[in-house]
Parts: C-alpha cells; structure tokens; sequence
C-alpha cells in the first residue's frame, strides 16, 4: 500500500510516501511544497494545493495521513493551520482517496514511543527506520513520521483481528 503523509502549513506543506510492502516500510519521495511568505492567504493555500495535486498525480497513493490540527497558544497560528489542513482535505477529497488523521502525540509515541518526545528524536527515529542517508527537512520529515504512524496502527489493527478469532476458538 502506498501512503501519503501529509504536515500541512500554510507557507511550508511537508509530504511524504511510503510503500507499506510485506518486507516493512520502504521510502518513495518526501519534500516540502512552498507558498511565498507574502500576499493573501487563499493565493497561498493555492499555490500549495496546485503543488499537493501534483505530488497525488504523480505518485499515486491509496491512502493519505494526516497531521490534527493541535492546540496552539496564538489563535492567529492555530487558524492558519486549521485552514492549511482544510485546503488539504479538500484536496484529497476531490482525489477521490481515504484520509487517517493522527494527532501530533500519537505520532511521536507510534515513532519515539513516547507522546512527548522532540523533534530531533522523531527526525533520527524517521531516519533510522527508513534508511535515510541524511535527514530531510523538518516538515518533510515529519510528513513521513504520519505515513509510518499509518503503516504502525494498520499493522496493530491488522495483528489485534487476527488475534480476536484465535481467543475466540481458544475460549
């Protein structure tokens, strides 16, 4: 299965493409897609969902995960972000493919194991699990953190169906 992770922004829009292969999580593509720091906010989020239409024509993934939009202590951020996120489900679903949504906690614990763990350790956890010679920016790394978040919690759900029919015959 190949994944898009998505980190969306309103000025940097991190992506990220995994195959979710038999043999583990096997790295595609990642990069950052960029919108000029000025001019109006719609002139912007274009530019990035002109640049996430083409990175979905190209490399065609099945599914796409996406970072929640979390609490922010500046309202201004946090809703430049809501509305980043927004352009990008509405992107996708023009697409016509499935969204997983992962909250920024639940991505640090599937990668670092833990809910709190820095942006340095994710990034080095992110290297490390997919054999990158160097790392990637920060958005584009994190875009792969939430695409191997997703490949993390399909193979739990995938092991915990197998496991309910064997307790139930054992019962």
């Amino acid at each position: 299965m190949r994944i898009l992770g998505i980190d969306p922004g309103s000025r940097f829009c991190g992506y990220g493409v995994i195959d979710d292969t038999a043999a583990g999580a096997r790295y595609v593509e990642c990069g950052v897609l960029t919108a000029p720091p000025t001019g109006p906010m719609e002139a912007r989020l274009g530019e990035i969902a002109r640049g996430l239409r083409e990175v979905i024509d190209e490399l065609a993934p099945e599914i796409v995960a996406v970072e929640d939009v979390f609490t922010h202590h500046n309202p201004r951020t946090a809703l430049a972000l809501a509305q980043a996120r927004g352009m990008v489900l509405a992107v996708i679903g023009l697409c016509g493919l499935r969204v997983a949504s992962y909250p920024p906690a639940v991505v640090k614990k599937a990668i670092a194991g833990s809910g709190a763990a820095g942006k340095e350790q994710i990034a080095r956890m992110v290297q490390a699990l997919i054999g990158l010679r160097s790392l990637p920016r920060a958005d584009a790394t994190d875009a792969l953190a939430i695409a191997l978040t997703h490949t993390r919690t399909r193979a739990a759900a995938t092991a915990s169906a197998k496991l309910v029919p064997s307790l139930r015959r054992a019962l």
